[in-house]
């Protein structure tokens, strides 16, 4: 089923918008059973950045994480490994004690409880101590890579997104004109240099020609709103739409992005409105690449990119 941007605005009752949406953004909301790390996801770096230092990264699974370094985000977690990244899975909450010892912190997808589906999932996944904490943290020195997709995860997220300037729609972005040739889904979104939505930056731009990032997919997430002085470096088309579930109505996300990075204080910070584009998992049942895997797209040199930026490598 292709939709039309006015589709669930204007014909759809409000009731029926989260069963529409469920359907025609898939894999992207498969169920767990249906979506898994893909096992031959080449993870191996030729030339590691780090041979001798090796950044420490703390990687957060105290949080109903719906990715986790040894879950649909082992590749990642093992692509930065090969990279000569240290990776510590985190399972208490965060303290600025906790946190002082490492160099980048990764979050992805923090849910307000175990199951994506409950009504509690969207309640919020971090306490008001633990948000200040992040906060002091970065602002002292350290990186965050901060990942939260769409409807529930967006608002799971916000109360920490908040401390460092940043809006979430807590939406589903869609965005017809850029889907990708061959795909019905109006969330899955082509980022691409030759168009200007993926803007110039150290992280789309690497250390020489070979890192460039030209084409990268978002798997459908939600729209972000940076603080001022960030680089909005996934822009948002015009023609973007954040369909809200339950409601029944879309706003435009002209003016939003995907992804946006910036400098807080002493540290850096790297926010993702989409999570599925820097995991290599298979989705639903014909296992579907969806994530890094997918052929024709440099998501796993811009996972690198993001990595070697909060490194301070770039």
């Amino acid at each position: 089923m292709k939709l039309r941007q006015n589709f669930f605005a204007r014909r759809v009752r409000p009731a029926a918008v989260l069963a529409l949406l469920t359907l025609a953004l898939l894999p992207a909301v498969v169920s767990k059973a249906q979506q898994i790390a893909d096992p031959n996801f080449d993870t191996k770096v030729a030339r590691p950045a780090y041979a001798k230092k090796h950044p420490k990264v703390l990687f957060d699974e105290a949080h109903n994480n719906f990715h986790t370094a040894d879950g649909r985000y082992k590749p990642f977690a093992e692509l930065i490994k090969s990279d000569g990244y240290e990776i510590t899975p985190n399972r208490q909450p965060f303290t600025l004690s906790s946190l002082k010892p490492f160099d980048i912190l990764v979050i992805s997808n923090a849910l307000g409880a175990p199951q994506m589906n409950a009504a509690e999932a969207s309640n919020p996944a971090f306490t008001d101590a633990e948000c200040d904490a992040v906060r002091d943290w970065v602002k002292a020195g350290g990186a965050l890579l901060f990942i939260a997709d769409h409807a529930p995860m967006g608002a799971a997220a916000e109360r920490l997104a908040e401390r460092f300037g940043v809006g979430m729609s807590k939406a589903y972005t869609l965005d017809e004109a850029n889907t990708p040739p061959g795909d019905n889904n109006p969330g899955f979104i082509v980022y691409a240099r030759e168009k200007g939505s993926l803007a110039d930056h150290p992280v789309t731009r690497g250390r020489n020609d070979a890192e460039r990032v030209k084409r990268v997919i978002a798997f459908t997430g939600q729209s972000l709103k940076g603080p001022e002085g960030s680089v909005a470096f996934m822009k948002l088309a015009d023609t973007a739409k954040d369909a809200q579930p339950g409601v029944g109505a879309q706003v435009s996300a002209a003016g939003r992005a995907q992804g946006v990075a910036f400098a807080f204080g002493r540290g850096r910070v790297v926010v993702m409105g989409e999570a599925g584009m820097l995991s290599a998992q298979l989705a639903g049942p014909n296992q579907v690449p969806f994530g890094m895997n997918r052929p024709g797209i440099d998501n796993r040199q811009l996972a690198l990119n993001l990595m070697h930026w909060l490194s301070r490598l770039i």
